[in-house]
């Protein structure tokens, strides 16, 4: 880290849980289960989406996200991912209401990996509904890596045939498939307010960072995840864990499968060439759910 004088702070917000990107993600996901109405309890981790803070133009940095060294720490490194987290579901939050957000980093780790220097940063949020009650805990787990070698060759122009379309397709009774285009990356950058240019930028993402094609959002994978929960008619969730594992890019195939274990369900993301077995899975998500 390039500056000793930071320190974490926690940082407190009222917010509208803003009807408008939750018919936004709604749409987005086109899955035939209803949109959400004011009033109406929050899917889980559609708070992600429901909750957008933009940041002002002039405090972000050249990958799109602001500057480090106010609310996270300024780590020197440059590739920021969206590794998992954990969260606690204590109370519902409905749509159109006003909650508060209390948001800390709670750790910052240096290590060495096998792709060299990394820093992890943990940061822990809290979400109060209208009433004062906690309604959500959250831990989510933020890695930052050394930039990659430039790429030996140019990196192929994406199809001309990745059209938008839905975006969740049920192949069997508990497998699903996931394609994604660029305008659905570009929407779900837009409605979770995040201008990471990884996730729209083309030249940008290959050029610069040095990725084969566009990166899904990990937030988009672990939502789809969770989306499978609600199509299956999963009961109300408790706990939810989710890791990523390896980026899926743009275009690629995905299947999504669902597990029954005890006390929950075991949903997991597997990109090309993906077997059906935990570690080789692109992402995991544990739903624990409540008992009824």
């Amino acid at each position: 880290m390039t500056e000793s004088a930071w320190e974490p702070h926690l940082e407190t917000s009222t917010e509208l849980l803003d009807p408008a990107p939750v018919a936004a993600l709604a749409a987005l996901l086109d899955d035939g289960l209803p949109t959400p109405e004011p009033g109406d309890p929050l899917p889980p981790l559609w708070h992600w989406v429901a909750l957008p803070r933009w940041a002002a133009s002039g405090v972000l940095g050249a990958d799109g996200h602001p500057r480090r060294g106010s609310f996270l720490p300024p780590v020197a490194l440059p590739r920021r991912m969206f590794a998992g987290g954990e969260i606690r579901f204590h109370a519902p939050l409905l749509v159109g209401s006003r909650v508060r957000r209390e948001a800390e980093v709670v750790s910052v780790t240096e290590k060495n990996g096998r792709s060299g220097a990394l820093v992890v940063v943990d940061v822990q949020i809290r979400l109060f509904d209208h009433t004062g009650a906690l309604a959500i805990e959250e831990s989510q787990n933020l890695i930052y890596r050394e930039a990659a070698p430039p790429p030996a060759e140019p990196a192929a122009v994406p199809a001309a045939d990745l059209v938008p379309g839905a975006p969740l397709h049920r192949t069997a009774d508990d497998a699903w498939a996931l394609r994604t285009d660029p305008s659905l990356l570009a929407r779900f950058s837009a409605a979770t307010a995040n201008a990471h240019r990884i996730h729209y930028d083309w030249p940008y993402a290959t050029g610069v960072e040095g990725y084969p094609g566009l990166v899904v959002h990990g937030p988009l994978q672990a939502i789809a995840l969770a989306e499978v929960h609600r199509l299956r008619g999963g009961a109300p969730v408790r706990e939810l864990r989710h890791r990523g594992r390896a980026p899926l890019f743009c275009g690629q195939p995905a299947r999504l499968l669902a597990t029954t274990v005890p006390d929950g369900v075991a949903l997991e993301l597997f990109g090309p060439g993906g077997e059906s077995a935990g570690p080789n899975a692109t992402v995991d998500l544990t739903v624990h759910q409540e008992i009824s």
